[in-house]
């Protein structure tokens, strides 16, 4: 049991140097593979090992006394913009297109009422590459952004009589960093640097089971880190230095309700989720608006294998800011210029996605040994917004991720 801890934790440490990139806004529309192919469900029904984070509570649904989780993400965003500036509209597509997000889990059955677990995973990240335009004449800005988050938790949970209870503190790995060129604007560059910083929080959850039908309740709280002079740095290209002195960005809270049925091997899951990106750190300052998300999912399974789809739907969370006199545009608007919150969300940070359409399926090896496999794919969704200049900028975005996951319960 030791060996297999020591096991998990050296893997998450590995694949966590690896980037991440999101969907929600900048978060994973589902943490591991069962539940991204059920549409990003996990709150009220229950995917093992993998559950941790979803529903701190449903680590109960292990199978046997011990599970263990290894899996990866694939993530392949495509994002372009169109910027138009007074000096003709550039489109350009970003090169940010390939990333690997990982996810490891351990849970294990202390008794018939305690359970633990342990794990770390890619939960969330944002970011573009326009580095292949001419400086000169770029209104892309020869952008590059990376956002991301890796999240480490150790869930504890109760259970008696159907009702099941649990606690979560998470540690949070987070980097931001930020570089542009102004050139094609009368300026140079502006490298912000990277920032990275380790910060804390918790998940409590809630699930309750009878008959085949779960229920079941969650709460994210936030989790505020430092990223020191990064976004400061960059946005004195556009405002001047000290205009914007915010060191201190925010991982927003969340909470949902979620349900499923389950009846001869058929599953249907629901999912509500609310992130609550107004109030947090930065987020709020750029006009972000709170997203509910809902998720729905279908499993059908045997002894053998199993196959299962879904589908996700929230609003963007980047929405059009023109007339909200956020501090910052007013600011903009004082040296002259519009709406610079929507220019740097539209090319630095397009949290446009909206609807994602899930499949996968297991294959179970033995009694101890089984393999998932997930597929999800985030439809095209395209957005324009009035930027900096009075003019307009336009995103199109849509991605799509594969996820393996390998299962070990014993």
């Amino acid at each position: 049991m030791k060996r297999t801890i020591k096991l998990a934790v050296v893997a998450a440490l590995a694949l966590g140097a690896t980037s991440a990139f999101a969907t929600n806004g900048s978060t994973m529309i589902g943490v591991g593979a069962k539940s991204r192919a059920m549409g990003g469900t996990g709150i009220g029904v229950g995917h093992g090992a993998e559950s941790a984070l979803a529903n701190p509570a449903m680590i109960t649904t292990i199978k046997g006394n011990n599970e263990v989780s290894f899996g990866g993400t694939v993530f392949m965003p495509d994002v372009e913009n169109t910027n138009n500036v007074g000096m003709g509209a550039q489109v350009e597509e970003s090169e940010a297109d390939f990333f690997v997000i990982p996810s490891v889990s351990l849970a294990s059955k202390l008794n018939d009422n305690f359970y633990w677990g342990i794990g770390m995973w890619g939960t969330g990240g944002l970011g573009v590459d326009y580095r292949d335009g001419a400086a000169a004449t770029d209104m892309q800005f020869n952008m590059v952004t990376a956002l991301q988050t890796m999240q480490f938790a150790v869930p504890l949970a109760y259970t008696t009589n159907g009702f099941s209870v649990a606690f979560s503190p998470i540690v949070q790995y987070s980097s931001l960093d930020i570089n542009y060129d102004s050139t094609a604007l009368g300026g140079g560059d502006n490298g912000a640097g990277v920032s990275q910083d380790v910060a804390l929080g918790y998940n409590l959850g809630l699930a309750y089971e009878t008959d085949g039908i779960t229920v079941g309740a969650v709460y994210k709280s936030e989790i505020k880190f430092d990223i020191d002079d990064v976004l400061n740095n960059a946005m004195a290209g556009f405002l001047g230095a000290g205009t914007y002195t915010q060191d201190e960005m925010a991982t927003p809270s969340e909470y949902g309700i979620g349900a499923s049925y389950t009846t001869s091997g058929h599953t249907i899951a629901l999912d509500w989720r609310h992130i609550n990106w107004e109030d947090a750190e930065v987020y709020k300052d750029f006009g972000w608006e709170d997203q509910d998300a809902i998720a729905v999912g279908y499993e059908y399974a045997t002894d053998g294998w199993a196959l299962r789809a879904g589908y996700q739907y929230a609003e963007g969370a980047v929405q059009d800011n023109t007339g909200k006199n956020l501090a910052i545009d007013v600011a903009a608007q004082g040296a002259g210029m519009a709406e610079l919150t929507n220019t740097l969300n539209m090319l630095g940070f397009p949290g446009t996605q909206e609807s994602h359409v899930t499949l996968g399926g297991t294959y179970v090896f033995n009694e101890t040994l089984s393999l998932d496999l997930t597929a999800v794919f985030g439809l095209e969704n395209t957005e324009t917004f009035g930027n900096f200049a009075g003019q307009d900028i336009t995103t199109k975005h849509s991605e799509q991720g594969y996820t393996v996951q390998l299962n070990y319960a014993f």
